[in-house]
């Protein structure tokens, strides 16, 4: 790369963005800048909770107009710097777009064990939970209608990140490595975004017994050998809600069995996009993952993956005798 760019770094509360963000400005030598703190002050200020500015918010323009404005000089700049704001990635043209993601109930639990100040605490688990998805659909209604962007739309980011399993060293370290071109380069420039997921949070969409002999074969001890690095990147789906294999579940089966918190993938369709056969990557996903093959998927892996609404009503995890099913 040679001319440096900006980072600019989105993700709900609990994603770890302002942890990654912090280390990666220091590693690179560039200035961070949150407008997240912005916020709680202005919160604090107004002794409101994080959540009550973003629904006072929908209603004053003036609360977002003076953060859209700081945010439009600061890109306006031309400096290079580490951005950390939900919606920088709508102002910055010439950036590098982050798009940070983890588990709700793993969000959850950091915010919790976080030191928290008066516009921001939870009492337990499940209202933080509640807590954070309530204003992140705020925020995400209050930019469809205020801006008509989407931030949960994936193609707006240049890298997406599940910070769910991975350490933020490892994290930071494979940002870094896709920012500077040593990671999944082509995939980064020709078809963004790169995809960095947890393999333990991706669905598979065949049946795992047609891997039949790859725990016998040299394949998974060679991608062990080569490390994520060297993997080829999945092709992947995402339903608007989970991930799922359209192209790579030998890849997966033994990224899972090494044990890697992260693996390169290539976003295929999303929500109404195409994938195949004329269905959608929402229909392909309700089409071909099944909660037969999602058990079996667990068992080979030893990991837990839990059934979407769609594959808990299916007949199969009826026979299967999953005590949720038909609910």
């Amino acid at each position: 790369m040679t001319v440096r760019q900006s980072i600019v770094f989105n993700g709900d509360l609990g994603s770890g963005k302002s942890t990654v963000s912090v280390e990666i400005a220091k590693l690179l030598g560039m200035r961070r800048v949150s407008v997240g703190d912005l916020y709680r002050q202005m919160a604090q200020e107004r002794q409101m909770t994080a959540l009550q500015l973003n629904l006072h918010a929908e209603l004053d323009q003036a609360v977002d107009g003076y953060v859209d404005q700081l945010q439009r000089d600061i890109a306006a700049s031309g400096e290079a710097l580490v951005m950390d704001s939900r919606l920088a990635w709508h102002f910055f043209t010439d950036a590098v777009k982050v798009h940070m993601i983890t588990e709700p109930g793993e969000a959850a639990r950091r915010v919790l064990l976080r030191p928290s100040g008066p516009a921001e605490s939870y009492i337990s688990l499940e209202e933080a939970k509640a807590k954070l998805k309530e204003r992140s659909d705020s925020e995400r209604n209050r930019f469809i209608l205020r801006y008509g962007v989407d931030k949960a739309k994936l193609r707006n980011y240049d890298l997406v990140c599940d910070t769910t399993r991975a350490t933020p060293a490892e994290v930071i370290t494979h940002i870094v490595d896709a920012y500077e071109g040593r990671l999944a380069a082509d995939v980064l420039r020709d078809a963004p975004p790169l995809l960095l997921l947890d393999p333990a949070r991706v669905y598979p969409t065949e049946d795992v017994h047609n891997l039949r002999g790859l725990w016998e074969s040299d394949f998974v001890g060679t991608v062990g050998a080569a490390g994520d690095r060297g993997l080829e990147p999945l092709s992947i789906g995402y339903s608007g809600e989970y991930f799922f294999v359209v192209d790579g579940h030998r890849r997966l089966s033994a990224a899972l069995q090494n044990g890697f918190p992260l693996v390169p993938g290539r976003l295929v369709a999303e929500v109404d996009e195409p994938v195949a056969g004329g269905l959608s990557a929402a229909e392909y996903f309700t089409h071909h993952v099944r909660a037969g093959n999602v058990r079996d998927w667990e068992a080979a892996h030893k990991i837990q993956l839990p059934l979407p609404e769609h594959a808990l009503r299916a007949p199969d995890a009826v026979l299967a005798g999953d005590p949720a099913a038909g609910r």
